[in-house]
């Protein structure tokens, strides 16, 4: 049964098992109609019998050859809501030739057939049941059906604005599609000549600047700009026309300007990073993370950053007692500052400006908000730069963390959650190491603390500001080339709502002390690298070249999300897996003091070095080449057991 209303886009009368055999009868009935008044009207309602018994041996061979060769022509596939142009044209084709078939075989079979009058007037009338049939729901759409869903939604009458070919395709899409609101009255355009043609049956009403009269005649309250190429003096120019009118302005997507040159690169404006990934994305219990977090004072460092901020944006929708947010970055912070009293007036927001590595500082702000949840999300994170400045990330990751981390055991925080990282298993990276060493200072600090601390450990955040997609999405827009770093190069990816939501499970259910996201299957970057420009309408390698760069240092082929002594994970719920990781090093404080005299001096070898100590598994590309990383102290070596 055909549940679809009409007007929608799934809509047609004839639907299911029985659409294409009732195609066809209806096409037989059509064709003995039109051969039988064909006939009547010839002879002026006398049939004489010998054409009477001719129209009874033409008819099987007619209808015969009508259907096949509207089989053949595909016109039984019918769209009765996309139908156009092109689909009239096949139809006309399909009549024809099957007339023209008729005719051959009559001619060389040398035997008489019907009047050559009778033969044109079949096909006309053929010609024009068949296309009144197949246009028929189109056209009831476009007159009854669309205007009276459009006033019960509340239509906005609106003006294009270009009356060329952008103009035309935007008004077909419109008229195609039941999933807006525009009642489009006319057209507008900068060339006085196109006034009074018709485009979609739509009349150009005008030019630019005749733009007020028409809004006031029509009632217009909505205008649709649809010039490829428009200069921003031009769009300047409309506003201006058009500033004491209370209109509302939107322009079409790039993607329709450029067309006709074949770069579509605009359209990954519209992509949605799950659309890339290799795995269904979790559907999550919001009722259960209300359930947690509804109530808490909850602090948020790193805030302006791609999780961070999502932390936010999602924990403010809980009903929050208040919401702290922490970052250097004044800019961002503000905005988000501002969005998020916009979304939620009812929720107390602050936004402080803070160092993490100001420990006063960081002291301060936990006497002042007593945060009862800590999210730690700050931290240095490009692989790259952090391989040039090493003290940096030492200074940010790990004791920014540890002043974090004793602010929120200071003021009593009931829970600390540390956003780490794939990298830091088996680190091959500063930024790794590093992470990894706040790993175990964060298990270290939980030993004494009453606050429950816990390490949440994912993959690479798809569409995230600091991953590969905003980089291929510049360079696809820019026409290439896209570089990647290694054909066989794979990483964990998630999105960033996903993510986010189960990092507040995770760290907010009593699991454990670290905790992983299953990422599921690694996703090869040329891989992604060519999804995305297939997105874009591109052919990889013809359009958009792919270029390989090689591996830049600290990188590695592959992530892993487990060390081979955290085997015994196990999964508490869907995409969670709590850890049974080895306990800190007993000398752990001592040796981060180490690390911390190293970094104040910006002494990259004795840094390097202290790491190596506290994280045995890391090896770092530009060590291996400058000095030894396997401390030959017995002192060294009984740490690195120990660990």
């Amino acid at each position: 049964m055909n549940n679809a209303r009409p007007g929608s886009e799934d809509w047609h009368p004839f639907r299911g098992t029985l659409r294409f055999p009732i195609i066809f009868a209806l096409d037989a009935v059509f064709t003995v109609v039109s051969l039988y008044t064909a006939y009547f009207i010839r002879f002026e309602g006398r049939v004489p019998p010998a054409e009477a018994s001719g129209f009874l041996h033409a008819l099987p061979l007619l209808v015969g050859m009508r259907l096949a060769l509207n089989f053949a022509f595909g016109v039984h596939r019918w769209s009765f809501r996309m139908s156009g142009f092109y689909e009239a044209l096949r139809l006309a084709s399909a009549t024809l030739s099957a007339t023209a078939c008729f005719v051959a075989v009559y001619y060389f079979s040398q035997r008489f057939g019907p009047p050559r009058s009778v033969i044109a007037l079949e096909y006309f009338f053929t010609t024009t049941a068949m296309a009144a049939f197949r246009f028929s729901p189109r056209l009831a759409s476009t007159w009854f059906v669309d205007p009276r869903r459009l006033r019960r939604r509340g239509s906005l009458r609106t003006v294009i604005v270009g009356a060329g070919s952008a103009g035309d395709l935007l008004l077909r899409d419109l008229l195609r599609s039941d999933e807006h609101v525009y009642e489009v009255v006319g057209f507008v355009d900068d060339d006085s000549r196109k006034i009074g043609m018709r485009l979609g049956g739509k009349p150009v009403l005008g030019v630019i600047d005749s733009l007020p009269e028409i809004v006031d005649r029509f009632s217009v309250s909505q205008v649709l700009i649809a010039i490829p190429r428009l200069g921003s003096e031009k769009i300047q120019k409309i506003l201006q026309i058009c500033a004491n009118l209370k209109l509302q302005f939107k322009i079409i997507p790039v993607s329709f300007a450029y067309l006709n040159d074949r770069i579509a690169a605009s359209m990954l404006h519209d992509l949605s990073p799950e659309d890339l990934l290799p795995r269904d994305e979790e559907a999550l219990d919001t009722e259960e993370i209300r359930s947690l977090i509804s109530g808490r004072r909850v602090l948020v460092t790193g805030a302006s950053g791609s999780i961070g901020g999502e932390i936010a944006r999602q924990a403010s929708a809980f009903g929050l007692e208040s919401l702290t947010l922490v970052d250097i970055n004044e800019n961002d912070l503000y905005f988000l500052y501002r969005e998020l009293r916009e979304r939620h007036p009812d929720l107390k927001v602050s936004a402080e400006i803070a160092d993490i590595r100001d420990s006063r500082r960081m002291r301060r702000l936990g006497e002042t908000y007593k945060p009862g949840c800590v999210f730690h999300a700050a931290a240095h994170k490009h692989v790259p730069l952090m391989e040039d400045t090493p003290e940096e990330a030492v200074k940010n990751n790990i004791f920014g963390t540890w002043n974090v981390a004793a602010m929120a055991d200071a003021c009593g925080a009931e829970r600390f959650i540390l956003i780490s990282t794939d990298k830091a298993v088996r680190p091959s990276s500063v930024m790794g190491a590093t992470k990894r060493v706040a790993e175990l200072l964060m298990r270290n600090l939980s030993q004494s603390s009453g606050t429950r601390f816990t390490a949440v450990r994912f993959g690479n955040v798809l569409g995230s500001a600091g991953s590969v997609v905003p980089l291929f999405r510049r360079q696809i827009e820019r026409g290439g080339p896209v570089t990647v770093t290694h054909p066989e190069c794979s990483r964990y990816f998630m999105t960033i709502s996903e993510a986010v939501g189960l990092v507040l499970l995770a760290g907010l259910k009593d699991y454990g002390e670290l905790c992983l996201l299953d990422m599921g299957a690694p996703m090869r970057i040329v891989d992604l690298a060519a999804n995305m420009i297939t997105m874009a309408g591109l052919v990889p390698d013809a359009d958009i070249k792919i270029e390989f760069t090689g591996l830049r240092p600290g990188e590695k082929l592959s992530e892993e999300l487990v060390l081979e002594e955290e085997e015994s994970s196990r999964l508490v719920r869907n995409k969670i897996f709590a850890v049974e990781s080895p306990p800190p090093p007993a000398e752990l404080l001592e040796r981060l003091e180490d690390l911390r005299q190293a970094a104040d001096v910006c002494d990259r070898e004795a840094i390097l070095r202290a790491l190596k100590i506290l994280v045995p598994t890391f090896e770092s590309p530009q060590a291996a080449s400058r000095l030894p990383l396997r401390p030959d102290s017995r002192e060294a070596v009984r740490f690195s057991r120990t660990h």
